[in-house]
């Protein structure tokens, strides 16, 4: 039996095995770094808690190890069948926003219905229930792209399901999640040639919108005016933001040395969560926030990258999921580090890979194997072999 032949330039094992070395190298750095991190930032809070000082280390350890293998059975599925299910993963993503605001079913933590408890581990709902929509958002527009391009009841249609979403995570609440659902849809209706003209005067109801939700909730409000003047009040509102702020002057240049900061012993809460981030700042310094910066931008980059060359093979369900799950992967690294540094208010949004939380980050192995799916099809293609592998005669 032989195989059919490969394109000038491509090896055998390049079209079985074709993989972005650099996308998949600096994604597992992260990994790794968001395992020693949260092993530091955890260490008060779970000893008192628990009386493990690596309790939350071990537990995002198997987090890591179930989404490294979920990664890899989302990995073998082909492009093709995941923009053909849009329908049941946009059932699958409302089922879950309402199966968790269901009172005795949706667990209830600092007033916010966001997870669901499976035994094993808690699953807060909009992480998978928002990649799956994004999946189908993806196919829609590329089924629709003209219909989009030429009305501006064709730029309706695929907001509506984006609306509902969006309010059902605010009735959680989620803001964060909400806002930026929003932030990669509109990117994505842009990316599909949408009129610019249309899209911004959606973009300024949208905008009004959340200006009237941040003013029509007490809490909202407190959020907002703690973080444009958080010393103001720094023994309530503003106390987890003046935290953070000390935990990030600490580290000045090059930070205090890994496992020494002073923050995380129980003076600055959401350490190992939310504000990781202040804590890695502190042991490392400015140049640890600027090596963390670059390695996000890698991966948005080659995200981009393998993207374009979907595009450029006229593959634009792949070209559009990279572009908007590379957008979603760089925005919330940005507006997590925003918020931590007092730049933004509090969106209850992880540092992707970083983090503590197993919904986070299972939800984000996912979005970089269905990348790598995306490029290892390209690679197929390119080398005149299908999709699904080598076909062999």
């Amino acid at each position: 039996m032989t195989a059919l032949p490969l394109k000038s330039g491509m090896f055998p094992w390049q079209v079985r095995h074709g993989l972005d070395g650099v996308l998949l190298g600096v994604a597992l750095a992260l990994l790794a770094c968001g395992l020693v991190m949260v092993a530091s930032a955890s260490v008060a809070v779970a000893e008192k808690s628990t009386g493990v000082p690596l309790y939350y280390f071990y537990k995002q350890f198997s987090f890591a190890g179930l989404g490294l293998m979920l990664a890899a059975l989302v990995f073998a599925v082909p492009m093709k069948s995941w923009e053909t299910s849009g329908f049941w993963l946009l059932a699958f993503a409302f089922f879950l926003l309402m199966l968790v605001l269901i009172p005795g079913i949706g667990l209830k933590v600092n007033n916010a219905r966001r997870w669901l408890d499976l035994g094993l581990f808690r699953l807060q709902a909009s992480e998978p229930a928002r990649l799956a929509l994004v999946i189908y958002l993806v196919g829609y527009v590329v089924r629709r792209q003209a219909e989009l391009q030429n009305s501006f009841r064709g730029l309706l249609k695929p907001l509506l399901p984006v609306a509902l979403a969006s309010v059902l995570l605010l009735l959680e609440p989620d803001f964060g999640a909400a806002a930026l659902l929003l932030a990669v849809t509109f990117l994505l209706l842009f990316l599909a040639g949408t009129s610019v003209l249309h899209l911004g005067v959606l973009l300024v109801g949208a905008l009004g919108v959340f200006a009237l939700l941040v003013v029509s909730a007490a809490y909202r409000l407190r959020r907002l005016l703690s973080f444009t003047d958080p010393w103001a009040d720094i023994e309530n509102g503003g106390w987890q933001l003046t935290q953070s702020l000390i935990a990030i002057g600490r580290g000045e240049w090059t930070g205090v040395g890994l496992g020494n900061s002073v923050q995380k012993l129980l003076y600055l809460p959401e350490t190992h969560t939310d504000f990781i981030f202040a804590i890695w700042s502190e042991e490392f310094g400015l140049f640890g926030i600027v090596a963390l910066l670059v390695l996000f931008g890698i991966v948005v980059w080659r995200t981009f990258k393998v993207g374009y060359a979907a595009e450029r093979l006229q593959r634009l369900f792949r070209a559009y999921l990279c572009y908007t799950l590379g957008a979603w992967l760089g925005l919330q690294a940005l507006i997590n580090m925003a918020v931590v540094m007092g730049l933004l208010p509090t969106k209850g949004l992880t540092l992707p890979l970083i983090s503590y939380g197993g919904s986070s980050l299972v939800t984000v192995c996912l979005m970089l194997a269905l990348i790598l799916r995306v490029d290892h099809e390209n690679r197929l293609e390119r080398a005149g072999a299908p999709a699904g592998g080598i076909r062999w005669a």
